[in-house]
């Protein structure tokens, strides 16, 4: 059976039960118990995880949300935008090591009265991410338009984290990336 390492922030939290279940005979889904959080912080933590929960053969993985929050009175985002795709290249290049097929999941978007984070500089990170996975060979699961058609279902009340039905569509998909490389 196959191993699948699901990394990321709360978002893989949210979907990850619904793909180990869904999954269960047909691969070993793993996770780390703790939130992925930002990027640097999934960087630190990649080989770590590896060795606790074995060395896997697909990896499905997001940040981003962490990144790009703006704490007042801060005006900018966390991570800049050259520092995010700094650190996803060696997060990727760390993955890539493991001989693991990697997915790389776009950042979801937040309702326009959100605050803290903005869908024009979300999307201006998942766009400039998307090239760079292009350009090292790993598959994008763009989970930030599957949620964008319809954010009043996708978004809890909290205006982050996906509902139940968010939840659900998004594991839909990141289950019909993974299947492909059972």
């Amino acid at each position: 059976m196959k191993r699948v390492l699901l990394l990321g922030d709360s978002i893989r939290m949210g979907y990850e039960p619904l793909v180990r279940e869904a999954l269960k005979e047909k691969a070993e889904v793993v996770a780390p118990a703790e939130n992925g959080r930002f990027a640097k912080h999934t960087l630190w933590g990649v080989n770590l995880w590896i060795k606790e929960l074995g060395k896997p053969n697909i990896v499905h993985w997001n940040n981003g949300l962490w990144d790009l929050h703006h704490e007042a009175p801060m005006v900018e985002a966390l991570t800049s935008l050259d520092e995010y795709l700094e650190t996803l290249k060696r997060t990727a290049n760390e993955l890539q090591r493991s001989g693991a097929r990697i997915i790389f999941a776009t950042t979801t978007p937040v309702p326009a009265d959100a605050t803290g984070r903005s869908n024009a500089e979300i999307d201006l990170y998942n766009a400039a991410a998307a090239r760079l996975m292009d350009s090292i060979g790993i598959e994008v699961n763009d989970l930030n338009r599957l949620v964008k058609q319809d954010l009043n279902e996708n978004i809890c009340e909290d205006k982050l984290h996906l509902s139940e039905t968010g939840n659900r569509r998004c594991a839909e998909q990141v289950i019909e990336h993974i299947h492909k490389y059972l």
